[in-house]
């Protein structure tokens, strides 16, 4: 049972920061062009690991 949560909890916050990606991508356009990085992309590759790792398990 604890698994399952823990492995519904990560779905949920990986599918959370794919719509932030999603909806954050004009400003992730504009701050690129002003030289700024944002971590998103960094954010959704590790949540994406987690999950993948919670799902084998």
């Amino acid at each position: 049972m604890k698994a399952r949560l823990h492995r519904a909890s990560l779905f949920a916050a990986y599918q959370t920061v794919l719509l932030v990606g999603i909806v954050t991508f004009p400003l992730a356009l504009a701050a690129e062009r002003a030289g700024i990085s944002l971590p998103i992309g960094r954010l959704v590759e590790r949540l994406g690991e987690a999950y993948e790792r919670a799902s084998e398990e």
